[in-house]
């Protein structure tokens, strides 16, 4: 069984982020960069399917130099091989490029079965990526997965959205998108990382993974203007002193929030 990744590395969620004040992207080379956590959480996925049913698990990232980091992470935990897709034109590459990309990336790895990745990144957050490189590649997908089954060549999974609760199942090859509730991602050993190493990692660019790459649109729009988030002011304090409630329902109508 052959299992593809699609991981990402973004600037720590917890870390101050700020933006470049050339093209309004976030800035990277100031940011502290991760291995995404839903990524994490859908390459330890496919570990647990490899220690199930012998798969062989490749991972795909895209982005600078900095992102082989990211690669290198999953290939700790466990996995066989790693595709970096690294070239200076997809800086600030735009939702339908990123999918075209990935996808396309995934079609150099052979016999594919099954594709994981998670359902929204934390800094993009579109969560559009899985369902465009599922239909770019002709997959059955099955997004916001919080359970999955792998069995007889087929998936089964529970679906969790605002809507509702789903239990769906399609045959392989399929493409799946998890979220934060499928599991506990494992920590890479001592031996994993060193193992990590010497595991083979392919760096492609867009000349490799498409015969006209001169002519891809990376981006469709771009960020003509930024302005920081206003700072908050100091609101109003009511201590109390007996009157407490009628000054604060007199604050309330006279901002006309009753």
């Amino acid at each position: 069984m052959n299992i593809v990744v699609l991981v990402k590395q973004v600037p720590d969620s917890g870390a101050e982020r700020t933006l470049s004040q050339t093209d309004h992207t976030l800035d990277r080379e100031e940011a502290e960069l991760v291995l995404d956590e839903i990524n994490e959480r859908a390459a330890e996925e496919a570990l647990t399917l490899k220690e199930t049913t012998d798969a062989h698990v490749t991972v795909v990232s895209m982005g600078p130099d900095s992102a082989l980091d990211a690669t290198r992470k999953v290939l700790a935990m466990g996995a066989d091989r790693g595709i970096h897709i690294c070239d200076d034109r997809l800086r600030g590459a735009d939702v339908l490029t990123t999918a075209k990309v990935l996808a396309a990336a995934v079609r150099t790895v052979a016999d594919v079965d099954l594709v994981l990745a998670g359902d929204t990144s934390t800094d993009g957050q579109a969560s559009a990526v899985p369902a465009i490189v599922a239909d770019l590649l002709g997959l059955p997908q099955v997004t916001h997965v919080r359970k999955l089954d792998v069995d007889a060549g087929r998936v089964r999974a529970e679906r969790e959205t605002e809507d509702g609760e789903t239990t769906l199942d399609a045959p392989l090859p399929a493409l799946v998108s998890v979220t934060e509730k499928i599991n506990e991602p494992r920590y890479p050993s001592f031996k994993g990382i060193m193992a990590a190493k010497k595991k083979p990692v392919d760096t492609v660019g867009l000349d490799g993974l498409f015969p006209d790459a001169a002519g891809i649109l990376v981006t469709r729009t771009r960020v003509v203007e930024a302005v920081p988030r206003p700072r908050r002011t100091v609101g109003t304090r009511i201590t109390d002193d007996g009157s407490a409630g009628r000054r604060l329902a007199a604050y309330l109508i006279a901002q006309k929030l009753v």
